[in-house]
């Protein structure tokens, strides 16, 4: 999302450049060719964190020719040890696209992130996807990438799409291939839908922001920004609201779908300003248990936004499937249960920007799990692109 406030490598080379860099760089995050972080591990538990570290890269760093920022997804491959982000650029200051990243950690500091290579999405009849001024000339889908996440299954990628409410294009789920080649995409459930003209389905900016797979890699689920119209209206200062998170089969069958509760603004924003507060990413524990990323925007009087950044853990047992229901205003249900984890604002950094990517990464040198998570900037020089590593502390 951009808040209210302003390659793959072939194989052969892949595997060269592996051996060469990425192992050796991500040895001393704990990672290895038998790191048990595959879908059949041990099941995740989630306590508390620890921060380890941060870094950062300099505002619209030149990668292979293009400006990064906007970066909204994040994930890591313990089978290869690869990380890899995707930009919310809508194909404005280049085409579409995902950057491949080395990070270097362990249990004790946070001493290395570098992004190496760029790989460009494309749509199904192999071009580059339009940004919003090429649409009219061209067609196709105007892209709004938020979230990413490596198939378990095999080298592709799953890449999550806002859509564009003025263009009537809905939000997507695409599945691509390691070069960024298109190869399909899951079915948008008809209430997530973009009506150009009406206020029913999915609001703009507020729809595909989170995704996580199942652990046993077989159904992915796909967390709402904030609420469609028919559910209500968005948080304010005083009341919080509710958004969906789905669960899909590879096929696009709905599943399940449950009801979270959005808290309301942790702050009021300054006399004729904005403010917002949405999920921006979730993440799967266990079967039943998720981490979600909730963050707010709260604009003061000078136009400068404060972001509040919590991660809840919640736990969908016992909670209602609310996928038969075609409104949640004054319907009978249980929403999913949660539980602060984290005040990031309470962790005493100099700044908190606006996170919005969050994935697992590589087992630390102590055994345990690592978490690292990233913000958004935006594309703005007032802000940050800033990556933080944390230890997993588990129950």
């Amino acid at each position: 999302m951009r808040s209210a406030y302003p390659r793959f490598l072939p194989a052969a080379l892949l595997r060269a450049t592996l051996s060469v860099a990425l192992v050796a760089a991500l040895a001393a995050c704990g990672g290895s060719d038998d790191d048990d972080d595959t879908p059949s591990a041990a099941p995740r538990s989630v306590a508390s964190l620890r921060l380890i570290g941060e870094q950062r890269i300099a505002f619209k760093q030149a990668v292979q020719d293009t400006p990064a920022g906007g970066l909204s997804g994040i994930d890591y491959d313990p089978r290869t040890q690869r990380w890899m982000l995707v930009s919310d650029d809508r194909s404005d200051l280049a085409p579409a696209r995902l950057y491949e990243a080395q990070l270097s950690y362990d249990d004790k500091a946070f001493t290395r992130v570098a992004l190496t290579n760029v790989v460009t999405l494309k749509q199904p009849d192999g071009s580059v996807y339009p940004s919003a001024t090429q649409f009219a000339q061209r067609g196709g889908t105007v892209p709004d990438p938020e979230a990413i996440r490596f198939d378990p299954t095999d080298t592709s990628l799953w890449v999550t799409s806002e859509g564009n409410r003025s263009l009537g294009l809905d939000p997507l789920v695409l599945h691509v291939s390691n070069t960024g080649a298109a190869i399909g995409q899951l079915t948008t459930p008809p209430l997530f839908k973009m009506s150009p003209s009406q206020e029913l389905g999915s609001r703009n900016n507020a729809t595909y922001e989170g995704l996580t797979f199942a652990p046993d890699g077989q159904s992915l689920w796909i967390s709402m920004e904030g609420p469609v119209y028919q559910d209500g209206p968005l948080p304010s200062v005083t009341a919080g609201a509710v958004s969906r998170i789905t669960r899909q089969d590879r096929t696009g069958k709905v599943l399940s779908q449950f009801a979270y509760p959005l808290d309301a603004f942790p702050a009021a924003p300054a006399p004729g300003k904005n403010a917002d507060n949405g999920v921006s990413e979730i993440l799967a524990i266990t079967d039943t248990q998720f981490l979600v990323l909730e963050r707010a925007g709260i604009e003061g009087a000078d136009g400068v936004y404060a972001n509040y950044l919590r991660l809840y853990r919640i736990d969908v047992t016992g909670a209602t499937d609310v996928q038969s229901l075609s409104t949640l205003r004054n319907a009978q249900y249980t929403p999913v249960r949660k539980t602060l984890i984290l005040d990031f604002n309470r962790l005493g950094l100099p700044r908190i920007d606006n996170l919005e990517a969050m994935t697992w990464g590589p087992r630390l040198p102590n055994g345990r799990n690592s978490l690292v998570i990233v913000s958004d900037d935006n594309f703005s020089a007032t802000q940050v692109t800033q990556f933080l590593a944390f230890e997993v502390v588990p129950n």
